[in-house]
């Protein structure tokens, strides 16, 4: 299967256009300083993310995942300057978006937009579609007002919706329909890059479907560049071409989505990837022991950030931060022994033996199982 540089190269984009990053960001650390009460010690600043280095390219879908707390919602916004960086840069087309001056970065506002996670109240209530939709149009576009409505009309049956919608308020939408007005929205600017906030995680599952293919249908129909923050896995191995797991704040493996799933060498994504539900009980198996919470982004282990959970872990992984290494072309993990793990077996986690009553209740369902195929003619 072709990806996203050979088909934008078959279409005609120079090669080195297409291979430059898209959006980029350099060392970029965000913490945000807890406010103290009277008579309190200042607290220590919540470090949300911290130093990661990440570009994406053009014309692929980037994938964000981790646990909630991970930093990745905030990586997201930082990279669209919603979020004013602490410490390092974000590189979109060759210019320092925290350099640049108003006028310029209202020009940048126009090809980077987000697409939230809550349908519910990412959408103003007292404003009508058409005002919800029209509103960048008229912020970035000298457009008649009908010529604005006509942009939303289009806007609205592109997403799946009927034209006749632009009149009605917020509240008169389902969950489903709200998020493909929220799309609609994104889409009104004309961007080059969309940022997906969990876009469908307060969703439906029926309805999540949907939207996921949506998603998919406008990236090949706008030529657009998708970076998407998900929980569900199953959504991220549909959609996504490289995938970035973060924890803590620090992104700890990068990986093409088949590679990623298939043999995950940081412990942190093996345990994410076992996981996932498996519905059928013959393909079941034991979970890794994942032990204790994620810590304090205020207050942050020393040395890898993992060590506190990870069944691997060893006095290196307490005393020295794993450095990001680059094991093959295209995939990057941080960890001091993925080698002695990946020859071990990717996945290879310490894992629980099964108890004696989950033991029983599967060999009973098997037995009924079993039985009820006899029964059948």
């Amino acid at each position: 299967m072709s990806g996203p540089v050979e088909n934008m190269i078959q279409a005609g984009v120079p090669a080195a256009v297409v291979e430059k990053p898209i959006l980029e960001s350099i060392a970029v650390s965000k913490h945000f300083q807890s406010e103290a009460g009277f008579l309190q010690r200042k607290k220590p600043p919540v470090q949300a993310v911290n130093e990661v280095s990440l570009a994406v390219r053009r014309g692929e879908t980037l994938a964000l995942v981790g646990e909630s707390g991970s930093g990745k919602s905030t990586l997201g916004r930082v990279l669209l300057n919603l979020l004013k960086p602490t410490a390092g840069d974000v590189i979109y087309e060759g210019r320092n978006l925290g350099n640049l001056p108003a006028d310029k970065l209202r020009q940048v506002r126009r090809d980077l937009q987000i697409i939230f996670q809550d349908p519910f109240a990412s959408l103003n209530p007292r404003m009508s579609v058409e005002s919800i939709i029209g509103e960048p149009i008229w912020l970035h576009r000298d457009d008649s007002r009908s010529a604005r409505q006509d942009k939303v009309a289009e806007l609205l049956r592109t997403v799946g919706l009927a034209p006749e919608h632009g009149s009605r308020f917020p509240h008169e939408f389902s969950g489903g329909q709200r998020q493909r007005i929220g799309i609609a929205r994104a889409l009104a600017s004309e961007p080059r890059l969309i940022l997906g906030d969990e876009p469908v995680s307060a969703l439906d599952v029926s309805v999540q479907a949907q939207v996921v293919n949506l998603l998919e249908d406008l990236k090949h129909q706008f030529g657009l560049t998708l970076l998407i923050v998900a929980h569900g896995l199953a959504v991220i191995r549909h959609m996504s071409d490289r995938v970035a797991v973060m924890y803590l704040g620090e992104i700890v493996e990068l990986a093409p989505v088949n590679a990623l799933f298939e043999t995950p060498f940081h412990p942190y994504t093996q345990a994410l990837m076992a996981a996932v539900p498996v519905s059928h009980p013959d393909l079941r198996r034991p979970r890794p022991l994942l032990g204790g919470d994620m810590p304090s982004p205020s207050k942050p282990p020393s040395g890898c950030r993992f060590h506190t959970r990870c069944p691997h872990a060893k006095a290196l992984c307490r005393e020295v931060k794993p450095v990001f290494e680059t094991v093959e072309p295209g995939r990057q993990v941080a960890c001091h022994f993925w080698r002695e793990i990946a020859n071990a077996g990717a996945g290879s986690l310490i894992v629980p033996a099964p108890s004696a009553a989950y033991s029983q209740r599967l060999n009973l369902f098997k037995s009924h199982q079993a039985l009820s195929l006899e029964s059948q003619p």
